[in-house]
């Protein structure tokens, strides 16, 4: 028999490559439907459910059959695969929250007060051009991800190809990268404090005329003290949930699906999974540097903190002064398992967290 043509960096052969494209095709598309936020908040669903089912195998030896089968297919292949992963679904829906920001204004929600391409709450529907954009984008996530793991880069790849792709969204789309601050540089939040509207006329779309002059990711959530504070709450639980179960994404499962909420409209939900995950990571290499569960728990609580003024900051930087959403959790993870990664590859640190290297 002929050995089936393998794709270089990739690592599948073409049939499975197009197998999987497809599926991300489809993936990328049904975020576009569902809207970007309702669609992780099935990812947090499903990740729970992957990795409940990975505890219960672990605690009864007797379930042999489902031992790295059922558990890896529910986690890695839906919830972090071409159903609902971040890096197809969600970015999928940012793509077509941005197309939907410069082609259909008429559809901005009721009180929405700032760029409609930053709505990522509302579902689109079947509208087609619509889930088009969001199919390409979901095969454009995944193809990201996959190449950047193929060649090894040491991050969290699914976080940097979610940002990536958000990138270019808004470059797509003509929206400006950065954005014009209305302040005192990128990092200065005061306009939205004193609710300043934006004051050219020509970057506010019909039906959007009370546009912010800054709008910054989570009105609720972006104070230095406050992200530092839920930063630290949610690490030191990210962690705890790793030390006492042994899962690495329990808590960023039970983070993503505390987003329905916000989904909903509840007020001041904080929006967490980045400060759950990277708190597992200081709760690994805390163990790892002084083998103490109370060292890896205090890590834990350190680098959720981290996790938080990181988001923050990306934040200011990419979300804050233009048109789109570009992800400050995802920016965060990619940003603080990149410099994790480097450093364990320098024999700085004794592991990389969760990363596989």
């Amino acid at each position: 028999m002929i050995a089936p043509l393998q794709i270089p960096v990739i690592g599948m052969d073409v049939e499975s490559f197009l197998v999987v494209l497809i599926a991300a095709l489809a993936g990328g598309a049904f975020g576009a439907s569902l809207g970007a936020l309702p669609s992780f908040v099935f990812t947090g669903f499903v990740v729970m459910l992957g990795e409940g089912v990975s505890i219960l195998q672990s605690q009864l030896n007797s379930l042999d059959a489902i031992h790295g089968g059922l558990a890896a297919g529910i986690t890695g292949t839906i919830g972090f695969g071409m159903v609902v992963g971040p890096h197809v679904g969600f970015a999928g829906g940012v793509a077509a929250s941005a197309y939907v920001g410069k082609k259909y204004p008429e559809m901005n929600p009721n009180g929405w007060d700032y760029h409609l391409g930053k709505d990522i709450s509302s579902a689109f529907g079947t509208k087609p051009d619509i889930l088009a954009v969001g199919a390409l984008f979901g095969a454009l996530g995944m193809l990201i991800t996959q190449i950047a793991g193929g060649i090894g880069f040491p991050t969290d790849n699914i976080a940097l190809s979610v940002f990536l792709t958000a990138v270019i969204a808004r470059l797509v789309f003509d929206y400006p990268l950065i954005g014009t601050p209305a302040g005192d540089g990128v990092f200065d939040m005061s306009p939205f404090e004193r609710g300043e509207p934006r004051d050219q006329p020509d970057d506010v779309p019909e039906g959007n005329a009370g546009r912010l002059a800054v709008e910054p990711w989570l009105g609720h959530q972006y104070k230095w003290v406050n992200v530092t504070a839920i930063g630290l709450v949610g690490g030191i639980l990210g962690g705890y949930i790793w030390l006492k179960t042994g899962s690495v994404f329990l808590g960023y499962g039970i983070s993503a699906a505390s987003l329905l909420f916000l989904n909903l409209g509840v007020a001041k939900i904080p929006v967490t999974h980045h400060l759950t995950l990277i708190g597992v990571t200081g709760a690994m290499l805390g163990s790892g540097l002084f083998g103490s569960t109370l060292a890896a728990l205090i890590a834990a609580g350190v680098f959720g903190a981290l996790a938080g003024v990181v988001g923050e900051a990306t934040q200011r930087i990419f979300y804050a002064h233009s048109g789109t959403h570009v992800d400050p959790p995802a920016m965060s993870i990619t940003v603080i398992m990149l410099v994790v990664g480097v450093l364990y590859l320098l024999g700085v640190l004794p592991n990389a967290g969760y990363l596989g290297l």
